[in-house]
């Protein structure tokens, strides 16, 4: 066949091949955390917000922990933090709590991090939209969930508060 024997389909709406394929590989990223969250969430303990600075903000509970989502808006620069409190501040022996955090964030934490946050102590995970997969979304909303769910009872008891 000779390139004056090759034909092509007219594509609608005078769109470009580029556009075509952008549009029919872009995610969805407010279906698949509410997916990622009913997947994971118990006692039909889901909540979502809009807060006022604009975003989406989910609450559901995993285990023994609240686990929240905040997702700052839909653009490829606009982000997505996962984060869940194990242990409030002040506690006992507090230096010996920050080395065994930053042990486990070394070795234990994959995507996520020990972190503090308004005096608690949370397992926190941010990623920006950019080239973000659904199995990602779902990867690190399940890791911070069963990293805090997993460590919150044992932080407590050998750190809580006296």
């Amino acid at each position: 066949m000779t390139t004056s024997q090759v034909s092509f389909d007219t594509i609608p709406n005078g769109e470009s091949v580029d556009e075509l394929i952008a549009n029919s590989t872009t995610i969805n990223h407010i279906e698949v955390i509410e997916n990622v969250i009913d997947s994971l969430e118990q006692d039909d303990s889901a909540m979502i917000s809009h807060p006022a600075e604009g975003g989406y903000l989910w609450k559901f509970k995993y285990g023994s922990v609240e686990v929240f989502v905040q997702l700052t808006g839909t653009t490829d620069e606009d982000t997505l933090t996962v984060w869940a409190t194990v242990l409030k501040l002040p506690v006992k022996d507090e230096s010996q709590l920050m080395r065994k955090l930053l042990e486990m964030n070394c070795s234990s934490t994959l995507e996520s991090r020990f972190g503090i946050i308004e005096n608690q102590v949370v397992v926190i995970a941010t990623r920006t939209l950019a080239e973000l997969s659904p199995g990602e979304v779902s990867r690190l909303i399940t890791i911070v969930a069963t990293i805090a769910d997993n460590n919150d009872d044992e932080l407590r008891s050998q750190f809580g508060a006296s």
